[in-house]
């Protein structure tokens, strides 16, 4: 009998159950995967054209002829040509000088504005003058230098120095 309750006590014993704790789970930052947007592009075939075997030799004359085409070119091309003109003059300080006449960009009714190259030199430069022209200067476009109107050669430099 003493078996039988070992036994018996050992089958009594209480079982304890153990708890299972979930595992914490970290955060995770999802991260957008951008597309990268390819562009497909047409290649185009480049025909090639088959040279024959012989060589010809073209005549001097013909390379003669195509020099003078391209010399005639070169000489046809206008280039810019500037007509600049340059008052020796002191306006007063706070005063501006203006240009009028009859050139191409120029008008008798309203004044262009010179540059100021120092407290008494003014300059403007005028483009594609191909002719000579009258102008005139005046003191804040109102008041008109003396004397008669001036002359200036086309693509040149022309120097005054008006008076009020």
């Amino acid at each position: 009998m003493k078996k039988v309750t070992k036994t018996a006590a050992k089958k009594t014993t209480k079982k304890v159950a153990i708890k299972k704790v979930a595992a914490k789970k970290v955060p995770t930052k999802k991260v957008a995967v951008k597309k990268v947007a390819t562009k497909k592009v047409a290649v185009k075939k480049v025909a090639t054209k088959k040279v024959a075997a012989k060589t010809v030799k073209k005549p001097a004359v013909k390379k003669a002829v195509a020099s003078k085409a391209v010399n005639t070119k070169k000489a046809a091309s206008p280039k810019a040509t500037v007509t600049t003109i340059t008052a020796k003059v002191d306006v007063g300080f706070g005063n501006s000088l203006f240009i009028r006449g009859d050139a191409p960009g120029l008008a008798w009714s309203k004044g262009v504005a010179l540059d100021c190259v120092s407290d008494s030199e003014w300059s403007i430069s005028l483009k594609n003058i191909k002719s000579s022209f009258e102008y005139k200067l005046l003191i804040n476009d109102e008041k008109w230098s003396d004397g008669d109107n001036h002359v200036a050669v086309a693509a040149k430099a022309n120097a005054i120095t008006p008076t009020y």
